[in-house]
């Protein structure tokens, strides 16, 4: 604690607490606000207020830093995996090699579905979007997994955990594999977390499927930069959710169904539709001058961020995965080029520097994810499946919180004020 921040309303002075973190601005303690003054506090979209603490992820949205219980997003994606990531954001430090080897053995025995999901999958049109399946299946998860939504009980709890990681790469790619078509194919527990989704997405009962080393590599990294993203709007969902009780399968049903978005997780959909749209890299010029005509509507995607306001640290790793992904698939793709001259003329113009308009992590990821040979309509699917292992540890996070409370925001009211009902004969 440090010294108080004193407010004054209708002339009367009232001190409220102010707390530190370990790192990051403080907060001003303001549950009493209401209760002292008789008055709200207003902030759309909690831009300037802590919902919560947490120990899970810290963001500098100025300087550019992403760290995860501390370790940075740049050292994780390069050096760790994704299953280690899990880990650490799960249980607070990163695992030792017998604690890593019996995590991932304990999530490879979940990978499985109750058989009567397939059943359930059927039940949607063929041309349902794979975000439609995917919110629906996790939502109905409780239906068939009774046994682990006592969210009172600590075992339970984990085993649901557990569960809903282990779970989300089958329930993606049958989602993706009913949008085409195929038939569904069963977990194989010898391959990594990685390269078993990708065996699911893409492999056929017909033939064996070979896993490309690279292509896990750029998933594995593209899952690590998504895992977790402090206090975002799905993930307050979860939370949010979370606070009233509901089941953990309820509750990442909802944060799937935030993450829906476009101004959330559908942003590299987008940002790979602009560069299709731009086409070439001699058209750079037009485009930018129409993103600086405050007359034209067009925005160039994947520039700029709700927090950062510096280069994202995610991107750095991305740019760099996009290359090792096009050499091993020997992809020569104008989409690239386009990407890399747009970043270089975007980053060179004042207008840009001036608004602090830098590549986020969409910028490229959608150009990944193409080259490997997903549609875009699984875009914000594996988005979900990656940030599933945040929600998870926000959810637990929560769960344990002695502060918690239900969710409960205020408002500022403008309607009518009270007036009499006039019968439907007299008005």
């Amino acid at each position: 604690m440090t010294d108080a921040a004193k407010v004054s309303v209708d002339g009367k002075d009232f001190d409220y607490p102010v707390m530190s973190g370990t790192v990051g601005p403080d907060v001003v303690d303001i549950r009493k606000f209401y209760a002292q003054t008789g008055d709200f506090t207003y902030d759309p979209g909690f831009t300037s207020t802590a919902s919560c603490q947490s120990k899970l992820t810290y963001i500098d949205g100025d300087e550019g830093v992403l760290l995860h219980r501390g370790y940075p997003i740049g050292e994780l994606a390069e050096q760790s995996s994704f299953m280690e990531v899990a880990y650490l954001l799960l249980n607070g430090e990163l695992p030792a090699a017998d604690e890593l080897s019996q995590f991932e053995h304990t999530i490879s025995r979940h990978t499985m579905v109750h058989e009567q999901l397939a059943t359930f999958f059927r039940g949607f049109r063929r041309d349902a979007h794979p975000m439609a399946i995917l919110c629906g299946v996790v939502g109905a998860l409780s239906a068939f997994y009774h046994d682990s939504t006592d969210i009172h009980d600590p075992v339970q709890r984990t085993i649901a955990s557990h569960r809903l990681i282990a779970k989300m790469p089958t329930i993606a790619a049958m989602a993706y594999k009913y949008s085409v078509g195929q038939p569904f194919l069963y977990p194989d527990n010898s391959l990594s977390y990685t390269g078993n989704f990708l065996r699911m997405t893409f492999g056929v009962p017909a033939e064996p499927y070979e896993v490309n080393p690279a292509v896990e590599k750029a998933m594995d990294r593209i899952f690590i930069l998504h895992a977790d993203h402090e206090q975002n709007a799905s993930t307050s969902t979860v939370r949010l959710a979370g606070s009233s009780g509901a089941n953990p399968f309820a509750c990442m049903a909802a944060g799937i169904a935030c993450l829906w978005g476009p101004a959330h997780g559908g942003a590299n959909e987008a940002a790979l539709n602009m560069l299709r749209e731009i086409g070439t890299p001699d058209r750079i010029p037009e485009f930018i001058a129409r993103a600086k005509d405050k007359n034209d509507p067009f925005r160039l995607m994947g520039f700029g961020h709700r927090v950062y306001k510096n280069y994202d640290p995610r991107a750095t790793v991305m740019q760099k995965t996009v290359r090792e992904v096009f050499d091993a698939l020997k992809v020569n793709d104008p989409l690239f080029d386009t990407a890399l001259r747009l970043e270089e003329l975007a980053l060179s113009d004042d207008y840009f520097i001036e608004k602090k308009l830098f590549p986020n992590v969409d910028f490229y990821s959608g150009v990944i994810l193409s080259a490997i040979g997903f549609p875009t309509s699984m875009f914000t699917v594996l988005f979900a499946l990656a940030r599933t292992v945040g929600w998870v540890a926000q959810w637990n996070e929560m769960i344990t919180d002695p502060d918690q409370k239900i969710g409960r925001p205020r408002q500022l009211y403008t309607g009518p004020t009270q007036r009499s009902y006039v019968p439907v004969g007299q008005r």
